[in-house]
């Protein structure tokens, strides 16, 4: 008898979508321009699984582990982790851009205002923002951090009144599992969502505009690859966490973020691998939605490389005191505004205008946004992943002594 032939995985289906949708808005773009369907109802799919999940996995994880005063431990354990890696990536942006200098000898065109709203985020309002006036609201929008609170807060009542909240408990517990399987059918649409999501973005943007900015965009994925190498590199080696196993959990989650620029699409999934990884449910439940608006490595990356390269662009000759000012301004008001359509833009434009850069420098950027949104989103995918793992980690798991399987459906051939 011969060997049975193995299915790809749908890592694998995912690289061929990406390769297919590259081909597709190279050779067809008209085509390929009207698949946005395809891709928009992937998302919307995607969409539906993230509030049920949260609350489920949520609910459960802080009612089950009974223990109020560790789930506050481990929200400080994330907070400081966030704040420590996010600072390395403002200041690792900072470097790239002074050492490039991509926007050296480009000219700043005066273009017309780009349609972004320009309210810059003040600390009440990001506060404010945080908590939700209804969850239902808070579900309907899809606002992840009202409704990592209100399900922090739900769970802490539920542990608080002890057996009375069981039947709540395990409705929770079911909920979670039963959005676990959920994801899992809608994944099996995936390869098609990213194929059509990316024929789309170089069907749109075409050659021309990525050739003019072209010393950018390299610089811009340059230091992403370097922070993830570096940085992140060093993290899974001084907290022992296993490598292969780790990339097996994060390379679906990777890939879809990259694929489609969203890290809502990459959540479900990235909430079910880290919790097959070993990171308890609580913890994985908990770290992972917060870090999506505090924990934005690779949009805060963006943020410091982009507002140099305006300056640059525009002639203006910035001194590195005036440069650590920005990133201190840039580190404010970039948490808690997760779901702010291009929330990096909208940062970027406060930003531009309070330091008296050109604002059009912003439209500049809108036309690679896409391009650039790829990598950023990708890496704050994985680096909200791997803060989830050091946080367990920090908290005494031991993720050696572990039987990992490896998360990764098999695809129907």
């Amino acid at each position: 008898m011969g060997r049975a032939v193995r299915r790809p995985s749908l890592t694998a289906w995912i690289f061929i979508g990406m390769a297919a949708g590259i081909a597709i808005g190279i050779a067809a773009p008209g085509f390929a321009s009207r698949l946005s369907p395809v891709s928009n109802i992937f998302l919307r799919l995607i969409r539906s699984i993230i509030a049920p999940l949260i609350f489920g996995t949520l609910v459960y994880g802080v009612a089950g582990s009974g223990d109020l005063k560790r789930m506050g431990r481990i929200g400080l354990k994330a907070v400081v982790y966030f704040e420590v890696v996010t600072t390395v990536a403002l200041f690792l942006g900072l470097a790239a851009v002074n050492l490039a200098r991509p926007g050296a000898g480009l000219k700043l065109a005066a273009t017309a205002e780009p349609a972004i709203a320009q309210a810059k985020p003040t600390l009440g309002s990001i506060l404010e923002h945080i908590f939700p006036a209804s969850i239902i609201d808070a579900m309907a929008r899809g606002d992840v951090l009202e409704i990592v609170v209100f399900s922090f807060l739900f769970g802490a009542a539920c542990a608080a009144i002890g057996a009375k909240s069981k039947p709540v408990v395990a409705f929770c517990e079911s909920l979670a599992e039963v959005m676990f399987r959920y994801t899992n059918y809608v994944m099996y649409l995936a390869p098609f969502g990213v194929a059509a999501a990316i024929a789309v973005t170089v069907a749109s943007k075409g050659s021309g505009v990525l050739l003019g900015l072209g010393k950018l965009i390299l610089t811009m994925y340059a230091a992403q690859i370097v922070f993830v190498a570096a940085v992140l590199g060093s993290v899974v080696a001084l907290f022992r966490i296993p490598t292969a196993a780790f990339s097996r959990a994060v390379r679906e989650p990777f890939l879809i973020a990259f694929s489609t620029a969203s890290s809502e699409a990459a959540l479900p999934r990235a909430l079910e691998n880290m919790e097959q990884f070993g990171v308890p449910r609580h913890i994985v439940a908990f770290v992972l939605p917060t870090g999506y608006s505090f924990n934005l490595d690779g949009s805060t990356l963006y943020l410091s490389l982009a507002s140099v390269f305006v300056a640059q662009a525009a002639g203006v000759e910035m001194p590195l005191s005036q440069q650590l000012i920005m990133m201190l301004t840039l580190m404010l008001t970039s948490k808690g505004v997760a779901g702010v359509p291009r929330a990096a833009l909208v940062i970027l434009a406060g930003t531009l205008s309070s330091f008296h850069l050109p604002m059009e420098g912003v439209a500049v950027l809108l036309g690679i946004d896409a391009v650039m949104d790829m990598a950023r989103t990708s890496v704050n995918v994985l680096g909200n992943c791997l803060a989830s793992a050091v946080v367990a980690r920090w908290e005494g798991v031991d993720f050696r002594a572990l039987a990992v399987r490896d998360p990764l459906p098999e695809m129907p051939s």
